[in-house]
């Protein structure tokens, strides 16, 4: 079997970019833990990419029942190993792997996932710290989606679909889909993750976090809006962070500067489920929606994202910000090259789009040796300007710096 090259939940074929990445880490490592948001299709994934293992879900009671009850006899059933799935739910079983793959180190016997980051984490540091290839696996990129039959046809139907699996696999209305993947995350997931007492405010917080999309990351305000503390504002965010649904991005960091904002800014891990929360209910009302720009650049920004996530790239991505006002939506900082990315949703190119670029250009050119510019647009024409490339967004992964496999 072509490990690159997945079943679906219906029997499509597409292909998962991160499959590469834990077929390698399974060849060197004794675990390989993959997290990410529920329904991003980490199952899949992972009983695709290791069909000779047994699979086991602690999500269902009675092997999450065995496990807590009888860890060592749980995990006795797999000489050979196993994916081991939704294992935060039992995350003292953890330990007992510990004793278990220090006996026999063999690499690619144990295969773990979860949706809770920080739960997960928290686990896998305390028992299998060096023992273990961490990997996430965040909703579909827009060249993954093309993998499918039926894809978006143009921008607004890109940004309104997102990026979950079974909204392409199962031809799903994305607002059906997000209306039940919502009141099953609060319901469900907000009470595994921690202690939220009021659900109706939590959901707002929720709501409120949507609308700031590709903006400053301002405890304070959003505490206001909703009502509630700063702590604990910032401990439901930290419920967001832990359960994918939103991450912050921090500000560009660079000593010889002291002007440069120090606030994070705030994205949410997929647009679909932004719209949903923002009503928006049909790709049409994008096109006018005061939030359209916002959108189009947290598409951009996690496009971004998933491609050095899914090549096994960690960190690297920041946003640069002058508090004169200059600034540049996204930089990616490799060892040897400086990628600054703007993102406009307007659909004419034009040369002030480059304006941005053009004024931090001076200050950020000389920090690598080598420097690529460039603005992704809603429009189709690639063009390379004196200042950089206008880039269609269908072709926002060519923005993107090459990856490499780090080294064993």
């Amino acid at each position: 079997m072509d490990l690159a090259w997945l079943p679906s939940y219906d029997g499509l074929v597409i292909h998962r970019d991160l499959a590469e990445e834990l077929e390698r880490a399974a060849t060197w490592a004794p675990s390989v833990t993959l997290t990410g948001p529920r329904q991003s299709g980490k199952t899949t994934l992972c009983r695709a990419v290791f069909p000779g293992h047994p699979y086991r879900s602690l999500e269902s009671p009675d092997d999450r029942s065995f496990a807590q009850n009888d860890p060592r006899a749980f995990l006795a059933q797999f000489p050979r190993g196993a994916v081991l799935d939704e294992v935060q739910r039992v995350p003292e079983l953890l330990s007992y792997l510990q004793g278990i793959i220090d006996s026999d180190p063999s690499p690619g016997r144990w295969i773990l996932s979860g949706s809770q980051n920080f739960a997960l984490l928290e686990s896998v540091t305390q028992s299998l710290a060096g023992r273990t290839a961490m990997h996430q696996l965040l909703p579909l990129s827009w060249d993954e989606i093309r993998r499918f039959p039926k894809h978006p046809a143009d921008l607004y139907e890109a940004l309104f679909s997102g990026g979950y699996p079974r909204i392409f696999d199962q031809n799903v209305s994305p607002p059906d889909w997000m209306r039940s993947y919502v009141a099953s995350y609060v319901e469900r997931d907000v009470r595994t993750i921690s202690t939220v007492g009021d659900l109706t405010t939590f959901q707002r917080f929720v709501e409120l976090c949507a609308g700031r999309t590709a903006q400053l990351l301002n405890y304070s305000a959003l505490a206001d809006d909703c009502g509630i503390s700063q702590p604990t504002a910032r401990a439901w965010f930290s419920i967001l962070e832990a359960s994918f649904v939103a991450f912050h991005l921090p500000p560009f960091n660079a000593n010889r500067r002291k002007r440069l904002v120090k606030m994070p800014k705030l994205y949410f891990y997929d647009t679909a489920l932004a719209c949903w929360l923002l009503g928006v209910r049909e790709p049409g009302q994008l096109r006018t929606h005061p939030l359209r720009g916002a959108l189009f650049e947290t598409w951009v920004v996690t496009e971004v994202l998933k491609h050095r996530t899914h090549h096994g790239e960690r960190g690297g991505l920041s946003f640069y910000r002058e508090r004169s006002g200059a600034e540049l939506d996204l930089v990616v900082e490799e060892p040897d090259r400086l990628t600054v990315i703007e993102a406009k949703s307007a659909a004419t190119p034009s040369s002030s789009m480059l304006d941005g670029l053009r004024r931090v250009r001076p200050y950020l050119q000389d920090l690598r040796p080598r420097w690529d510019a460039a603005v992704v647009y809603g429009g189709d024409d690639l063009q390379q300007r004196t200042d950089g490339r206008l880039v269609p967004w269908r072709l926002v992964r060519s923005v993107s710096p090459p990856t490499t496999a780090p080294n064993r």
